[in-house]
């Protein structure tokens, strides 16, 4: 079960109010089987709804918007609220992926998200590009509001990089030390080692790289990208370049992570180890604060947002090389904060090149992060506060 971070279950602010999650409907065509599910859910979402205290905004993120934006529109109706719709991608884009753009449910989908995004009081998005789109396509007057990091994703000291990995090598084969500790003395993962006598934690000599990808395991996704480019390096490897061992961890549940996995299964690689490991809130942002690299894979379907797990990274002033897509400008910026590739072939090119000589050489990485140190990016809630409270303030 996913837990919300520790920092939302403690706020005296924040109420949280479960529902029950709806188990498929098996009977009849699946058209059937998702208009049943649909109407369930806007009971159950209304009901919820109406019985809780009277807001005097109801923020809704879009996507999923149905039936969502509907339910929030009359509920606003009914406390006479104001409705602010956060657009961080159309539903109708990312349903296409699965059915095609033509199909009637597709259709249905658009035609519903324009006509009721349009009753908002309210709209926030996330890339000047969907502003854009939002204005031209839907007459809809947005304001963009780049997603930025929560607090806790930052740089991780290395005594609790070391408890983390002490942590996880319990579970996972990768963060165990590789070679029997010569001192007894020593507390040792694959990455680092403790010093009992004088309670140092040093990086372990000849350590492999840290590469992280997280993912939601979906369409817009494509994994075998990756899988692809580590064979590439594991290649290069075998023909003498001085590359590092790689672990490579790739965290996120979804409906493709047991295809994936299959196919992670069936690759027999002697320098590079992948984990898909099951991290609790708490430690991906340590995880993150402590890793070599990041890679993203995320393919925007509609082109116009961006992807959070890039912000995080940076937030922790991890480097990262991304896929190509139309917007991803506004957030990397080529061979400054990282890299943008467009296949795996580019994407082995780029490991090679970050990771010859590691850890002694670390000459591209280094600069990427320095260029995130010098960015002094602003935090999640100093953005919110500059960009959304003058909104609120307006409409009151």
């Amino acid at each position: 079960e996913n837990r919300p971070h520790g920092d939302v279950l403690r706020s005296p602010r924040i109420r949280l109010v479960p529902m029950a999650e709806l188990r498929g409907l098996r009977v009849g065509p699946k058209l059937f089987q998702y208009v049943v599910k649909v109407i369930v859910q806007t009971i159950q979402l209304l009901y919820t709804m109406l019985k809780m205290d009277q807001p005097s905004y109801i923020l809704l993120q879009n996507p999923p918007g149905l039936p969502s934006i509907a339910v929030a529109w009359v509920a606003c109706l009914f406390w006479r609220s104001k409705l602010i719709i956060d657009w961080h991608n159309y539903g109708y884009t990312i349903m296409s992926l699965n059915h095609g753009r033509n199909h009637p449910l597709v259709q249905i989908a658009k035609w519903y998200e324009k006509l009721f995004g349009r009753l908002s009081d309210c709209n926030l998005c996330v890339t000047n590009a969907m502003k854009e789109d939002l204005w031209v396509n839907c007459k809809i007057k947005a304001v963009t509001l780049y997603d930025k990091p929560a607090s806790y994703f930052k740089e991780t000291p290395l005594e609790l990089q070391h408890q983390l990995y002490m942590k996880l090598a319990k579970d996972y084969e990768p963060f165990k030390p590789r070679t029997e500790s010569v001192s007894s003395h020593a507390e040792r993962s694959a990455f680092t080692e403790l010093d009992e006598k004088n309670g140092h934690v040093i990086k372990t000599r000849g350590r492999p790289a840290l590469l992280i990808s997280s993912t939601s395991w979906t369409e817009d996704e494509d994994f075998s990208v990756l899988l692809k480019a580590l064979e590439d390096y594991e290649r290069y490897i075998n023909e003498g370049v001085k590359l590092p061992s790689l672990v490579c961890v790739i965290t996120g549940k979804g409906p493709l992570k047991d295809y994936y996995n299959g196919l992670i299964n069936k690759l027999h690689f002697n320098h590079i180890q992948i984990c898909t490991p099951w991290l609790e809130a708490e430690d991906y942002p340590l995880l993150l604060g402590s890793a070599d690299l990041g890679v993203c894979l995320h393919k925007s379907s509609s082109g116009l947002d961006l992807p959070m797990k890039v912000v995080d990274m940076f937030g922790c002033c991890l480097p990262v090389c991304a896929i190509y897509f139309e917007c991803l400008h506004e957030l990397v910026k080529h061979d400054e904060n990282g890299l943008i590739f467009r296949d795996s072939n580019e994407l082995a090119e780029q490991l090679k090149m970050l990771f010859l000589g590691f850890p002694t050489l670390e000459g591209k990485l280094h600069r990427f992060r320095k260029n995130l140190h010098a960015a002094k990016q602003l935090r999640w809630d100093e953005s919110w506060d500059q960009t959304v409270l003058p909104l609120l303030g307006q409409n009151e």
